[in-house]
């Protein structure tokens, strides 16, 4: 399994074609809208800055939320096609290069303290 990480965000790639994956999935998935011709995987709370993949040749997919239960997050999936590596951009981080393949998106995440803190118990890391 390749696994690739920029920072707060990782990719792990799973073991279809991007056009297997929307076939075979089971999933209802929602395509999810370019922000300025970017495909924006994640954006940093602390900076502003965001991973994104600039490339026509790439897609972001995310589970229909409305078929969720309470306090479970929608999965983002990257779906890179053609047969050429795409860069994946952030301003503070070296770009790297994803292979055509399909990529679950992951943000990491900390434990914070409930008793010190008034949110949840795991809260998004900040980039």
């Amino acid at each position: 399994m390749q696994q690739i990480r920029q920072g707060d965000v990782l990719l792990v790639r799973l073991e279809q074609t991007p056009e297997a994956f929307l076939k075979e999935s089971g999933r209802r998935l929602d395509h999810v809208q370019r922000e300025h011709g970017r495909l924006v995987l994640a954006e940093g709370e602390a900076t502003g800055h965001a991973h994104v993949i600039e490339s026509p040749d790439a897609e972001l997919v995310r589970e229909d939320e409305e078929l969720l239960g309470p306090g479970e997050a929608a999965e983002l999936f990257l779906l890179v096609h053609g047969v050429e590596a795409l860069p994946l951009v952030h301003e503070e981080h070296e770009s790297l290069t994803v292979p055509p393949g399909v990529y679950r998106v992951v943000r990491q995440r900390e434990y914070r303290d409930p008793q010190e803190w008034d949110d949840t118990d795991w809260d998004l890391v900040s980039d």
